[in-house]
């Protein structure tokens, strides 16, 4: 009897541990999942200002590439 309640004892202290470790991968991920949603959003900004700011243009006024 007292073995098997060391074995439970010892189980539910490793589940509690990789309980924690999994949560702190969890937390380090949405943080990283943030920040690259912000620059997903700053980066499509910068494309629709690119793309709003070409409208004006005709290609009479750019240059050749071989230039």
């Amino acid at each position: 009897m007292e073995t098997s309640l060391e074995q439970i004892q010892t189980k539910i202290a490793f589940l509690e541990r990789a309980n924690a470790d999994l949560s702190d991968v969890v937390f380090r991920q949405q943080r990283e999942i943030q920040a690259l949603a912000a620059k997903i959003q700053g980066i499509t900004q910068r494309l629709h200002a690119a793309e709003s700011s070409d409208v004006g243009r005709v290609p009479e006024d750019e240059r050749p590439p071989h230039y």
